[in-house]
């Protein structure tokens, strides 16, 4: 694991990743997302972890590209700048698909700005609690590139709607931490010294819920975003709670419990 990211864990069953370079605000530079993309891998399968936090070192959440060293990989010899540009966005892509694969919630805590890429990789989080300190910019656009990279012109309009996200996207503006809540960037806003404690409370909250039901709501979830009809989709639903029902006790455990007046203990 590169000093660049480091692993907490702060309470049981909670895996903090921890973006680890406040100097450049947290860039994405190639020699930090490979070993984030390793890290975020790491955890998934780690079955000691219900939930994580991903977040940033010092006063940012992640600036976006690294514009003093980008970091060079080994996989970049022997190409030329058409070919090592497409592996570095694969680089880059592959970060924010180890994010959504993860068996467990992700809970963004913004602590600071999320900018460019660093916006794209807050969007691709589960749920996202920023502190009060934290701003969001497309910044693409503002470089004279396009703000639609790293999945945001699809993750931004299903959270905030399309005209938000196309006033957002076109006009590189800074989208305050209220801004952001009021309009459902993020679902929470809170003073910087509460953020982790703020996520650690929420983890624990879906913490008591079963391990397969929290992971196939969120797969479902995702699932409901890039579903083409409702009628397929719901047909995937379907089939994710038979699975849950007819394969596990869960739902005698949760009918007992009430009866008894407890807290369930899901088993699986």
């Amino acid at each position: 694991m590169s000093d660049f990211i480091t692993l907490e864990k702060p309470r049981p069953g909670i895996t903090v990743i921890r973006m680890n370079r406040p100097e450049r605000m947290n860039a994405m530079a190639f020699d930090v997302m490979v070993p984030l993309k390793e890290a975020l891998e790491e955890v998934s399968f780690d079955n000691t972890t219900r939930v994580v936090i991903l977040t940033g070192e010092g006063k940012g959440f992640c600036s976006g590209a690294d514009l003093k060293d980008p970091g060079y990989l080994s996989i970049f010899d022997g190409l030329t700048m058409t070919g090592i540009a497409r592996r570095a966005m694969k680089v880059l892509d592959d970060v924010m698909h180890a994010v959504q694969s993860m068996h467990q919630p992700v809970i963004a805590a913004i602590n600071g700005p999320a900018i460019g890429g660093g916006f794209c990789l807050s969007m691709i989080t589960d749920i996202r609690i920023a502190a009060d300190t934290a701003i969001f910019r497309a910044a693409g656009i503002n470089n004279g590139l396009t703000s639609a990279e790293l999945g945001l012109s699809y993750t931004l309009p299903r959270a905030i709607g399309s005209t938000r996200a196309f006033e957002i996207m076109l006009t590189g503006r800074d989208v305050s931490a209220e801004e952001a809540e009021r309009i459902g960037i993020v679902s929470k806003v809170v003073p910087a010294d509460q953020l982790l404690d703020t996520c650690y409370t929420m983890a624990e909250q879906i913490m008591q819920h079963s391990r397969i039901g929290v992971e196939l709501s969120k797969q479902m979830l995702w699932s409901g975003l890039q579903a083409s009809n409702l009628h397929t989709h719901m047909n995937h639903e379907g089939h994710a709670q038979l699975y849950v029902r007819m394969t596990t006790k869960n739902f005698e455990e949760a009918i007992k419990a009430r009866k008894e007046g407890r807290k369930p203990e899901f088993k699986d």
